[in-house]
């Protein structure tokens, strides 16, 4: 049976968007009980030539229902002109994720899969993929880095998650 390119892509990202909803509460709950600043773990970086927590969670996004929602454009040009400076904005950038890619359909992507997508930066066409490698071999890829990243900086700072925090809810046969 061949899978479609929505099959590919969009429930994989909403099983990791849903675990970060979890890391930013548990995140914010780790603050509070040990009394931190917010901007302890919202500011953290890996190291120091690495983005911030809003910055990946503004990535995952860019990555998911941003990318998918450029594709008939025929370009995509990441957008960071806002990031989610709090909590709540973090909950607001995910939920705004997963309410995009819910109302994708399969029909609407088999309609672009094929499609030209330029990569765009600085009004520069680095690279040009068709619509399905680059949700798969780009886009899907840094959706997961970024989420990633996002992890190992609450585990760095102490934040008590584990794989499961990061994996969520799989999709498991049902009788």
């Amino acid at each position: 049976m061949a899978v479609t390119l929505h099959e590919a892509f969009v429930p994989s990202c909403q099983q990791i968007l849903t675990a970060m909803q979890g890391l930013v509460d548990k995140a914010q709950q780790h603050v509070e009980e040990h009394g931190l600043a917010d901007a302890e773990l919202i500011e953290a970086r890996l190291c120091d030539t690495m983005w911030d927590l809003p910055w990946h969670v503004r990535s995952v996004w860019v990555h998911s229902a941003y990318a998918i929602s450029l594709l008939p454009t025929g370009e995509f040009s990441p957008d960071f002109t806002e990031q989610p400076r709090s909590w709540d904005a973090m909950r607001a950038q995910l939920e705004t994720a997963q309410d995009a890619l819910a109302a994708v359909t399969v029909d609407q992507l088999e309609e672009v899969a094929e499609l030209t997508v330029g990569f765009v930066i600085g009004g520069k066409r680095l690279m040009e993929f068709k619509a399905q490698d680059f949700l798969l071999s780009f886009s899907q890829p840094n959706f997961y880095f970024h989420a990633t990243t996002f992890y190992d900086i609450l585990r760095m700072k102490g934040v008590e998650i584990g794989k499961r925090d990061y994996l969520g809810v799989p999709r498991i046969k049902t009788a």
